[in-house]
């Protein structure tokens, strides 16, 4: 009499993009030399998973040979590629439960996700809070994960979190022994702020100091132009310190993206600051947006909800500046791929800087510039006008003397200058509500009228700035969306001249590097 095959069953993720995929892996022996086969579109480092398996298995006491069979792992849905090593834990768990009916019972209610060393020890995978997030959606009443990865899985709401250190301790669980649970080690201290990360150590500079006000207030993108030694990379290392603190959504959404490419420290929970990325400039396209396979974030979703500086911006490869036109536009990135199309957010703040000139002294007073027009011309030509279109602030920022340092007093800190963004957002989040947006940078063209009205004499000085730089249709929302922002900072519910003036002082570049006389 012929009878099927037994077949056990566990639950895991394979993670794609930042999404992780429930994955059911099913086990079952078949004729054959004694050996893992595993099926279902596996990516490389699943199928070494094999490899490990059996030697891991044994070394927990979990491994029993049936004569000359292979054991068949089969890894479903078969359409989805699966990749990462928290396909480890399943696999093994699964194998183990072949001759164990007591670890299949409870395998069907839990979700396993780890790395499994070959002495059965068990390792953090990246995207545990994508594979938590899974098995809370998936009705999974817990998780089993290594210890490391406890304190991440536990801040999805409504899931058990199981930590077992090795593999012999996730089948006691699994038997309903909760003794061998491990402890969950402590929670890394949280790094000091940056030594002199504050505005108060910028001197002088007014004018670059209120454009970073502006720029965080109002969710603003802002270019600083100057000549080296001006203070530009200053003062972007202090645009993080004047934004309002997260929110624990925001750092939920941080904190997955962050795990997804492997960057959550071993037993720490959400990234509850700022982030700060500054990529060389050296960098290539999929690096910047985010790509391989399978697709991983870049540096545009690395600062999500944070700051991303370029510095030295015309350095940055055309194709590379290029692919920050849709981030900037759309807050996010798709990669298509012919496995699938993955979705990165991306909405962060742009601060970059850049030399007026190639050789950096361009208008300066303290020293000469070398460079002729036509050199002047090309040098800034590397920046497209759909990219200086998308970014809101253009400011100067020059040079300051050693005189002018020793006389200038401290500037206002951080603090101060963040209670003034965190009232104006408020202005924002109640006013913007209706048009479903936060920050008044991403209030969309149709939105205008009714968020940013304007006095009579506001609507002329705009027209003629339109008229006299001879600005494009984006850059007249631009404009208007940061006068907006100005009248918030000041509690002004019209947007008045001075507020549209200091608006269009913001737009360095769109005048000419040589007027005509």
């Amino acid at each position: 009499m012929h009878h099927p095959p037994r077949v056990a069953r566990a639950f895991g993720a394979a993670l794609f993009g930042i999404d992780a995929v429930r994955v059911e892996v099913q086990a079952a022996r078949a004729a054959g030399m004694p050996r893992a086969i595993v099926i279902g579109q596996a990516e490389t480092e699943v199928r070494e998973g094999r490899d490990r398996l059996k030697v891991a298995l044994q070394a927990a006491g979990l491994w029993r040979r049936e004569g000359d069979q292979a054991v068949i792992l089969n890894l479903a849905p078969a359409g989805v590629r699966k990749a990462g090593t928290g396909l480890d834990l399943p696999m093994c768990l699964a194998v183990a439960a072949l001759n164990r009916p007591a670890l299949q019972r409870r395998l069907g209610e839990v979700l396993s996700y780890g790395e499994v060393g070959l002495d059965g020890r068990l390792r953090a995978a990246a995207g545990t809070l994508s594979a938590a997030i899974t098995a809370r959606d998936g009705g999974f009443s817990g998780i089993l994960v290594p210890p490391e990865a406890a304190r991440e899985a536990a801040e999805v709401d409504g899931l058990r979190v199981l930590a077992v250190s090795d593999l012999g301790a996730a089948a006691a669980v699994l038997r309903g022994d909760e003794s061998a649970l491990a402890p969950w080690p402590p929670r890394p201290p949280a790094p000091p702020p940056a030594r002199g990360i504050d505005l108060a150590d910028v001197k002088g500079q007014p004018a670059a100091r209120r454009a970073l006000e502006v720029a965080a207030a109002g969710g603003h993108n802002l270019l600083m132009i100057g000549p080296p030694g001006s203070g530009k990379t200053l003062l972007a290392r202090r645009l993080p310190t004047i934004l309002p603190p997260m929110t624990r959504a925001e750092a939920l959404e941080v904190t997955r993206i962050h795990s997804a490419a492997g960057l959550v420290a071993p037993g720490s929970g959400l990234i509850e600051r700022r982030v700060f990325r500054a990529p060389h400039h050296s960098i290539s396209p999929a690096g910047m947006i985010g790509g391989g396979a399978p697709p991983r974030p870049g540096e545009v979703s690395l600062a999500m909800h944070g700051v991303l500086f370029l510095d030295e911006l015309p350095e940055f490869p055309r194709s590379v500046l290029e692919t920050l036109r849709q981030p900037l536009e759309d807050a996010e990135v798709t990669i298509c791929r012919a496995i699938g199309r993955a979705r990165f957010p991306a909405r962060f703040l742009l601060a970059a800087a850049m030399n007026p000139c190639p050789c950096g002294w361009h208008g300066a007073t303290l020293r000469r510039c070398r460079c002729t027009p036509t050199m002047i011309e090309r040098y800034r030509g590397r920046i497209s006008g759909p990219l200086l279109d998308r970014i809101d602030l253009h400011v100067e920022v020059p040079a300051v003397g050693a005189a002018d340092l020793a006389r200038a007093r401290p500037g206002e800190d951080s603090s101060s200058v963040r209670a003034r963004v965190v009232a104006a957002r408020r202005l924002e989040e109640r006013r913007n509500a209706r048009f479903g947006v936060t920050w008044n940078a991403h209030l969309e063209a149709r939105h205008l009228g009714e968020a940013c009205p304007l006095t009579p004499a506001a609507r002329r000085a705009l027209d003629a700035a339109m008229t006299r730089l001879g600005l494009s249709a984006r850059a007249h929302d631009r404009i208007l969306k940061v006068a907006r922002t100005i009248a918030d900072l000041a509690g002004a519910e019209i947007i008045d001249v001075s507020h549209v003036g200091e608006a269009v002082s913001y737009r360095t570049l769109d005048r000419p590097a040589f007027p005509d006389d």
